[in-house]
């Protein structure tokens, strides 16, 4: 017998089957958390918000790979946006923590 819907363990009696949209999103927004500079980037916004030239202070990479991995935050959900005249600074979205750990196995 084959079965085509992803297992997924919980924190009851056995496996049970969820509904695929649900582990992909899970799987998504791991994933966008899983590289070392997102994380650190995700570190430094839990402590205060932040723009750019503050967050490539503490990361060794150049301005144009931070711009991305906090493109790939915000496509996530997990960073938000605000403009300060020239400067963006940017944060920690509104519920992200909660929502990265729902998508933690057995939660």
């Amino acid at each position: 017998m084959t079965r085509t819907d992803p297992l997924v363990l919980t924190s009851g009696s056995g496996p049970t089957v969820d509904a695929p949209s649900a582990v992909n999103a899970s799987v998504s927004l791991l994933a966008a958390v899983a590289d070392p500079i997102r994380w650190t980037v995700l570190q430094r916004l839990a402590e205060s918000q932040a723009c750019v030239c503050n967050l490539q202070e503490h990361l060794p990479i150049a301005a144009n790979l931070l711009s991305y991995h906090l493109k790939v935050l915000r496509d996530a959900g997990l960073v938000t946006t605000s403009r300060r005249g020239r400067w963006i600074d940017y944060s920690l979205a509104d519920g992200a923590l909660d929502r990265l750990a729902a998508a933690l196995p057995g939660r």
